[in-house]
Order: structure tokens, then C-alpha cells, then sequence
């Protein structure tokens, strides 16, 4: 038998989506959650495992320390703004059950894994990328020194084992599904553009794309892309809908599902006779042909990454595509009744106040369903982070969330002061959802269905948040007068 393991998503923040596979760990303006997919895939392979996604099961703390008392060694995926609480959380564990080895996964430990067995005596390994079979393995019993992809101290030192290849075969990988049916309650997982309830699982692997700013392809993934058979793929959705008869959408929570389109075009025409309701990260270099085929197998949205409407930003980050193509785009999914979830940024490198004003015009101008707008995050191991750090751009010493959770400007460019990002974030929301047009399309779906009771909460949740960040801002603004007004006297 192998070690007994938990796979642990760590509490952290209220309403705080860390790890496991958020691409962009905050707590949202709208509380969401997704599914820890990276976590299941290993969990399938052990027997006697456990997955244990503490934030949506609202599992505390103390919970889940009392909980792992009952494992001998424990898996953590860990994020860049959770670190410092899960060093804290695995030390406590191992002072409850000193005799459980514990692994930490995830970006941080992946760009920084001396800084992380250095600063966290309970860590016993990290695995660096992706970590399905470094963990399975330990379990399994291969000694430390036999694992690929792994980081862990030796004679005082720590030592680097060599890095293990991506895995090429996904068709061997377990389904999540079976995972989240054993040990996840699907009704704690909501996203607010997606329907409720829903179920996302992966269909690919890395991304060859080469944005600056994307934490997974730099980090964890990979840009090469890999891909299950699509009679795989479409057996797991066959068998998810026989668990799930309650389930309303299918998500394909890819790095970008439609990157090939003989592929796209060849599932679409496994899941069209399984007649699901699904949705999709797509980038806009999708053409309409492919779009037409997504949306006649079932396809009912598509998460899409705008990020900014200045040519000049999309070049800076290496987006690989245009603003007119992503009007055209836009257009296509309009004309084909394709809903869009729109996602964008401000302070990429060369933000400007006049390329922001650029970009809440563009999105307007899109007038896509729903958008999320983030500030710019330098996530560590990213092209965006060595830019910035190479330039002087961060501040805060990098810290990239509050105490609540919440994102915090931590990169400031000459002329652009980051009370004005914050300020701007806000303003963007303002001036987009609260066009009539964009208003009632909301209400309306909503009754539409019969949802009414969630937009409520959402809209609670968006207009709390919002205060926040007003506050926030006045903060900010003041104790920049303040900084200039004691230059200024120090001055005279």
C-alpha cells in the first residue's frame, strides 16, 4: 500500500481561489471557485487518498490540521500569495503529526524552491512543474534521490534532482471526474458567468502562446502543448454526465482549448451527440468556422483574454494578436450567439492613462457579457517579472494582495501612480456594467434563469468589494499628498 495521502488546496483568505488552478490567485470581486484539477490527477493514482479543497468546503485551519493527523504524508499546492500562510498552515501540521512528510506544488516552489525548503523546515521536498508522478512516486516508496523534478536537502545542502519530462501521454491520466465525485461536493463551486452548478476538467496541457505576464506556461505547464484523443476526452464527458445529472455546464479550464483547430473541429464532433452544455478558454485568433462547430456541439461561452485595446501593450506583452482581430472575433461569436466572458488588465508595461482610457473604450466597444478587469501582476518565474524587476517597477516589496485577499497595485511606472490604477479598475467596472444596455442584459438572464437570488448576492458581493477599493484609493491618495507635502517642507 502506499503512503495514505492528502492533497490539500489550502484555507487561506475568505473567499480566496489560491491554487490548484486558479491562473490569477485573489479573491474575486464575486465569490468564485475553481476546481482543483492539477490535485486530482495524482489523487486518482493513489489508493487511499484523499482531495481536499479547503476554501469552497469552507474547511478552517484547525479543520484541516486535525484532519491531516490522519495521513502520513501530505501534498500542498501552494501560490505565490498564499505562501506565507501555507508555510504556517504545513508547520503546524507537522506539529500535530510529526511524523507526516509534506510536499509542497505550484508555481512558487517551482521558480524558488531553495528559498522555499530554506525558509520552511516542515517542507520535506518540492516538485518543480508538473508534479503528478514526483508525488505518486514518493508515495509509492522510490527513496528521495530516485525522483525526477524534485528539490529537497542533503548534507547541508539543498539538492536539485534533475528535471523530470512533461508528461506526452494524457490518455494515461486519470479522469478528475472520478476524483471530484469521490471527494468534492460540486454544488461549492460557483463561477459567476458559468451556470451553476458546474464541473471543469482539462483536455490539454501548456500553451505555446508566449504572453510575458501568463503565470501557468512559464510556471507549471509548460508551452508545449499536449492533448488528450478526443474519444478520451469524450468518454470522460459521457461518464461525468451520467455522475453529474445535476450539473448544467462543462468547462474546459485549458490553457486555450481551441490553439488547434483540427482538433477543436474533431471534438465538437464527439460531444455534439452527448448534447451538453459546455464552455471554453478560446483566444481570438479562432476563426469563425471553428466557432460555428463549437457552438453547434453544444459550446455556450468562451473565456477570453482581450487583456488591453492599445496595439502598442499587446505588442509589449508578446499577446500575438490584434485589436482588429479581436473586434472581428467578437463579432463572429455575437452573430453565432456565442457569450464571451472578457478579460482585461491594466499596468502592462506601457500603460499609460491614455491606453487605458484606449481599453475601457475597447470593451465597450465589444460589448461582450461579462468582463473581469485585474490589476497587473509580475507573478515570480514570468518575463513580466523580470521586466519589471530589471526596471525598478515593483513596489511594496512585491506584495501582491492585502490582508483580506484582495490585489494590491505592486507595480508603479513613471507617470502612472498606482492610486490611479487602483482608481481606474473601479472606474472601468462603473462605466461598463452600469450602461443600461449592459444592466438589463444581466437582469434579464437572470430571470430569464430564474436566478435572481444569486445575481443578488453577486451584486452584494461586487458592490462591497467596490467600497473597498474606493477606500483603498483615498488611502493611497492621501498618503502620497502626505509623502510630497514632507519633500516639499524638507525641501524648503
Amino acid at each position: 500500500m502506499p503512503l495514505k495521502t492528502l492533497f490539500l488546496n489550502p484555507p487561506s483568505f475568505e473567499n480566496f481561489d489560491g491554487g490548484a488552478s486558479s491562473r490569477w490567485p485573489a479573491t474575486r470581486e464575486i465569490e468564485s471557485y475553481w476546481y482543483p484539477v492539477w490535485l486530482a490527477y495524482p489523487a486518482g493514482m493513489l489508493e487511499g487518498s484523499r482531495l481536499l479543497d479547503a476554501p469552497p468546503h469552507h474547511v478552517s485551519a484547525t479543520e484541516t490540521i486535525e484532519i491531516a493527523k490522519g495521513y502520513e504524508f501530505l501534498v500542498l499546492f501552494t501560490s505565490t500569495p498564499g505562501w506565507t500562510g501555507d508555510q504556517k498552515l504545513a508547520e503546524a501540521i507537522k506539529a500535530a503529526n510529526p511524523q507526516i512528510k509534506i510536499a509542497f506544488v505550484g508555481p512558487p516552489v517551482t521558480t524558488s524552491p531553495d528559498r522555499a525548503l530554506n525558509e520552511c523546515p516542515a517542507i520535506d521536498f518540492v516538485c518543480r512543474r508538473e508534479f503528478d508522478f514526483s508525488v505518486v512516486e514518493f508515495a509509492q516508496g522510490k527513496p528521495l534521490a530516485e525522483i525526477l523534478g524534485i528539490s529537497y536537502r542533503g548534507q547541508g545542502a539543498v539538492v536539485h534532482n534533475p528535471d523530470r519530462p512533461q508528461v506526452e501521454n494524457l490518455d494515461q491520466m486519470p479522469w478528475v471526474t472520478d476524483i471530484y465525485k469521490r471527494d468534492l461536493d460540486v454544488t461549492r463551486y460557483n463561477v459567476p458567468f458559468l451556470l451553476f452548478p458546474y464541473v471543469a476538467l482539462y483536455s490539454t496541457r501548456g500553451c505555446p502562446a508566449q504572453c510575458t505576464f501568463c503565470l501557468w506556461p512559464q510556471t507549471l505547464s509548460g508551452h508545449a502543448w499536449r492533448r488528450r484523443s478526443t474519444d478520451d476526452v469524450a468518454r470522460e464527458m459521457a461518464h461525468a454526465k451520467e455522475l453529474f445529472p445535476g450539473v448544467k455546464e462543462y468547462f474546459f479550464a485549458d490553457d486555450t482549448f481551441t490553439i488547434q483547430k483540427a482538433r477543436t473541429v474533431e471534438l465538437c464532433e464527439k460531444l455534439k451527440p452527448l448534447k451538453l452544455t459546455w464552455s471554453c478558454t478560446s483566444r481570438v485568433t479562432t476563426d469563425r468556422e471553428t466557432l460555428k462547430a463549437m457552438r453547434e456541439a453544444g459550446c455556450r461561452l468562451l473565456i477570453v483574454g482581450f487583456e488591453s485595446g492599445d496595439p502598442q501593450i499587446l505588442k509589449n506583452i508578446k499577446k500575438g494578436a490584434t485589436v482588429e482581430r479581436a473586434r472581428d472575433f467578437a463579432r463572429d461569436c455575437h452573430d453565432l450567439g456565442l457569450t464571451i466572458h472578457g478579460d482585461f488588465i491594466l499596468g502592462l508595461p506601457g500603460e499609460t492613462r491614455e491606453s487605458i482610457r484606449n481599453t475601457i473604450n475597447f470593451a465597450k466597444g465589444l460589448d461582450v457579457e461579462t468582463i473581469q478587469v485585474s490589476i497587473a501582476h509580475a507573478y515570480p518565474g514570468t518575463e513580466f517579472h523580470e521586466f519589471a524587476a530589471r526596471n525598478g517597477f515593483i513596489i511594496n516589496n512585491g506584495a501582491m494582495v492585502d490582508e483580506g485577499g484582495h490585489q494590491l497595485a505592486h507595480i508603479e511606472y513613471p507617470g502612472l501612480p498606482k492610486e490611479y490604477v487602483l482608481e481606474m479598475v473601479h472606474r472601468f467596472y462603473d462605466e461598463y456594467y452600469f450602461r443600461p444596455k449592459a444592466a438589463w442584459r444581466i437582469v434579464s438572464k437572470a430571470v430569464a434563469n430564474r436566478d435572481l437570488k444569486r445575481l443578488y448576492g453577486e451584486a452584494k458581493s461586487f458592490l462591497k468589494l467596490r467600497a473597498q477599493r474606493n477606500r483603498v484609493v483615498a488611502e493611497s491618495r492621501l498618503e502620497a499628498s502626505s509623502r510630497a507635502s514632507a519633500v516639499g517642507h524638507g525641501a524648503v
